[in-house]
């Protein structure tokens, strides 16, 4: 992985990224599982240095460099100050993270992220950092991980399209947005679309109307018209949903990641045509795996009425 080498392999990977709490180490776990279990050699590499329960095994991690505790001890600096200085001491210690990565050669890398916003949204240390793997040869997409409840309130969904947008322009990756815990969509409330509506961002003047329906909301229609307008002008987010326990769910994913980073169509591993086939095309029936997910996670309005009617 020299650096600008013309003979050196190209090594494939994600970045993990996200606001707090939306799964990003649950999600390598898994991955790192799954990935295992169909014959990639995986390396976790950790990148939060607040992240100090791993339930992964870790190969890389930035606790080895700096440590969150450490920074806001010594610089009397609060978590997000902590974590921004953090990602700047990594991007000045590039040769560190080189040394450590160039044991695992021919493994295929997730880069499990920090949580705070900022950093993909307009903060460069860990834009910088994704670069500077680029120029090792690094092939990467970054998976926005996002809690998928947020479905089920239209203002949150519009700020989620809004983060999630901003962050696929700063980062500068092939990106694949996911909603996470498709398990626990429900559990704030129900969607008032379906679950493609959603996922394929569809035609956002209906989430305005349903948001103006809220007496607060309807005082600011206008400025969230606007917003919706960004969102559909540059017509790039998307989302596909995920269940962490779920293999189908898990399979979705990873096909869609690896036609992001250009994975399905290298010369990595050993795989029979089937197995190409699945990684490459797979993923094109997207409007079919939505439906299966839909029937599986979320409830029907036919049945909710039905409840409600034997509750009464």
């Amino acid at each position: 992985m020299s650096e600008g080498g013309k003979g050196s392999s190209l090594a494939f990977g994600q970045v993990v990224i996200g606001p707090p709490g939306s799964g990003k180490t649950t999600y390598c776990h898994g991955m790192q599982e799954f990935m295992g279990r169909i014959g990639r050699k995986v390396t976790v590499v950790n990148l939060d240095p607040a992240n100090e329960a791993m339930p992964y095994q870790c190969a890389v991690d930035i606790a080895e460099l700096i440590t969150l505790p450490d920074v806001m001890e010594n610089l009397k600096l609060g978590p997000n100050g902590g974590l921004i200085y953090c990602m700047e001491y990594l991007e000045a210690n590039f040769d560190w993270l080189q040394e450590k990565l160039a044991a695992f050669g021919g493994h295929y890398y997730l880069f499990d992220c920090p949580g705070q916003v900022e950093l993909y949204t307009h903060h460069d240390a860990l834009k910088n950092v994704f670069a500077q793997l680029a120029k090792w040869n690094f092939r990467l997409a970054a998976v926005h991980l996002v809690d998928s409840h947020y479905c089920t309130d239209p203002g949150k969904f519009i700020s989620v399209l809004c983060t999630s947008l901003s962050t696929m322009l700063h980062v500068e990756l092939p990106h694949v947005n996911v909603l996470s815990k498709m398990d626990l969509i429900e559990q704030y409330g129900k969607l008032a679309f379906n679950l493609d509506y959603y996922t394929e961002v569809l035609d956002l003047s209906y989430l305005v109307d349903h948001l103006a329906s809220d007496p607060f909301f309807r005082n600011y229609r206008r400025l969230n018209e606007k917003l919706v307008e960004v969102i559909e002008d540059y017509s790039l987010v998307s989302f596909v949903p995920l269940n962490v326990q779920d293999k189908e769910s898990m399979r979705q994913v990873m096909q869609a990641v690896d036609k992001a980073n250009g994975y399905s169509f290298g010369d990595q591993e050993h795989r029979s045509l089937e197995a190409l086939m699945s990684a490459v095309v797979g993923a094109d029936f997207h409007f079919t795996s939505t439906l299966a997910v839909q029937e599986k996670y979320v409830q029907s309005q036919d049945k909710a009425v039905k409840e409600e009617v034997m509750d009464l």
